[in-house]
């Protein structure tokens, strides 16, 4: 689906879609012509929805084309990602090289269940023992 804006505010744009083919909040969108991603926050109404820019908007004129990539923007998850920086497009910032993962999740998810979640009841032992004995720390 491609719009066009309408509205630039800073970082914020209003953009307008075709009738029945406005994008879902939380999906991503993208300007070509200035390699800039995109974030709906909200639908106004009238085939315009208000989405947030990820980056600097800058190049950005009224009816600038956008893209709908249908799907929300996805991060890398898994071993191969602790340690490292992310940007919010997942992208690193680290300068340590890119990050081969295959399993890519949402940045807006549901947190885990209570039930699902582990905890380490260890005691942190500071070695000081008035602080052990009165005011234990957990790990």
């Amino acid at each position: 689906m491609i719009g066009r804006t309408v509205q630039i505010l800073g970082s914020i744009l209003d953009i307008e879609f075709k009738k029945n083919n406005i994008p879902k909040i939380y999906n991503a969108l993208y300007i070509p012509d200035v390699k800039i991603y995109l974030e709906v926050q909200q639908q106004i109404g009238n085939n315009l929805i208000r989405a947030i820019a990820l980056g600097n908007t800058n190049g950005i004129k009224r009816n600038t084309l956008v893209v709908d990539t249908g799907k929300p923007i996805l991060t890398p998850v898994g071993n191969n990602t602790l340690g490292r920086i992310l940007n919010v497009l997942g992208e690193p910032i680290d300068n340590k090289g890119i990050i081969d993962s295959l399993i890519r999740k949402p940045i807006h998810a549901s947190p885990p269940k209570f039930s699902e979640q582990k905890f380490n009841n260890n005691i942190l032992e500071t070695g000081i023992k008035v602080i052990d004995l009165l005011c234990p720390f957990l790990k």
